[in-house]
């Protein structure tokens, strides 16, 4: 952090220091939390996964800015990427042992999908630890997590996700989804750590270096082969995504800041769309498409729409109406008043291009997400006979 950003910071936990320690609503430990960041003193931050996806950028970050760093793992996952930080070895279900008799400023929980184990965790580190950060979903509210029943392609007229929107309910006990687990996170650890004591993150589609979804990356790889493409729906279909980094800074501003509360991670809504996207992925790229727009109709009959990262889908994007509408309609104002920055997306698909440039070839072979080149092939040849078959009913 610059000079004089942590000059703003700091003045700003010395009022609220002096102000809540003069109110008496303040523990010892939060007093000597406040008092270390004033100081501007590492603080020591324990990280419950943080060799994933959107940890190492967490991890980096805080590093950065000359914070202490802790891992809690299983050890299995990039296990030598962060080789002189301290990491502790167990399992979020029922093996936390190596976590006792520790004593941390802030838990950033990125690991946390079910509910059991973020209770087991919270309850374990609640007298430890003076901020819990839950890294949750947009997909914890109802209009973004499949309850809706509309039709792909039926108007809806849906509301924008704001942070008092609905949350999802678990529609089937027999089979947990992601978005209703995520609920019922949030609420354990709120539960045992308290409303002040709690920050929570909601992002949509992350991106950038290091996602192994594939799902934006699909389509900067994709324009780069170049040729006759497959896009979905019109050109000005909204579209939302947030960098991993943004959120990594972010997170590091809520431990300095000591910034609770419930938190959209998003780019702005209404200022980025499909046909942005694509035209952002040939610049980064080099190289030129034959875009062919298909509509939805057409997607929804081929199953080209969902929100699971797979091989026979068009991913990362959303129709502007139907049950799927606020996935790209997200409100993140609280989140940019309370600092969150976002890059530009053409920075995060130059940067996201280049590091998959990097990744082995077998790896580069097998993409995760989006359409293989045979399936779309496929599709293509489907779709202009669809299209001349309806232009050849026109003129009769």
């Amino acid at each position: 952090m610059d000079k004089k950003r942590r000059r703003i910071i700091q003045a700003s936990l010395a009022g609220s220091a002096a102000l809540l320690t003069g109110c008496g609503k303040v523990q010892t430990e939060s007093e000597d939390v406040i008092t270390r960041q004033v100081n501007g003193d590492p603080l020591h931050i324990l990280m419950l996964g943080g060799t994933g996806f959107i940890g190492p950028h967490m991890v980096r970050e805080l590093l950065r800015r000359g914070h202490e760093v802790t891992l809690f793992n299983r050890g299995r996952t990039n296990r030598n990427i962060f080789p002189d930080l301290e990491l502790l070895v167990g399992d979020r279900d029922g093996k936390l042992d190596a976590l006792k008799g520790g004593s941390w400023d802030a838990v950033i929980d990125n690991s946390g999908y079910v509910p059991r184990h973020v209770a087991d965790s919270a309850k374990l580190l609640s007298p430890v630890v003076s901020q819990y950060i839950f890294t949750s979903s947009v997909a914890a509210y109802a209009a973004m997590s499949g309850n809706q029943t509309a039709s792909l392609y039926h108007d809806v007229d849906m509301p924008n996700t704001e942070y008092d929107s609905p949350l999802t309910k678990m529609l089937d006990q027999t089979a947990p989804t992601y978005g209703p687990l995520k609920v019922l996170c949030e609420r354990e650890a709120t539960q045992v750590m308290g409303e002040d004591r709690m920050t929570i993150l909601r992002p949509v589609y992350i991106a950038g270096p290091g996602d192994r979804s594939d799902r934006l990356t699909y389509w900067p790889v994709r324009v780069a082969r170049g040729g006759e493409m497959l896009a979905p729906g019109k050109p000005d279909y909204p579209m939302q995504t947030v960098d991993a980094r943004d959120i990594a800074t972010f997170v590091a501003d809520c431990v300095e800041g000591r910034i609770m509360g419930i938190y959209n991670m998003t780019t702005p809504p209404g200022v980025y769309t499909m046909g942005q996207l694509l035209a952002d992925c040939q610049a980064v790229s080099g190289t030129e498409v034959d875009l062919t727009w298909v509509d939805l109709p057409f997607i929804e009959e081929n199953g080209l729409y969902t929100n699971e990262s797979s091989n026979n889908n068009l991913p990362h994007w959303g129709p502007p109406s139907g049950d799927t509408r606020s996935d790209f309609i997200v409100n993140g104002d609280r989140a940019f008043n309370a600092g969150m920055r976002t890059r530009p997306i053409r920075e995060t698909l130059r940067d996201t291009l280049a590091w998959w440039k990097t990744l082995p070839e077998d790896r580069r072979k097998n993409m995760r997400a989006g359409l293989s080149a045979e399936r779309e092939a496929e599709l293509l040849v489907a779709w202009h006979k669809l299209h001349d078959q309806r232009q050849t009913k026109l003129i009769s």
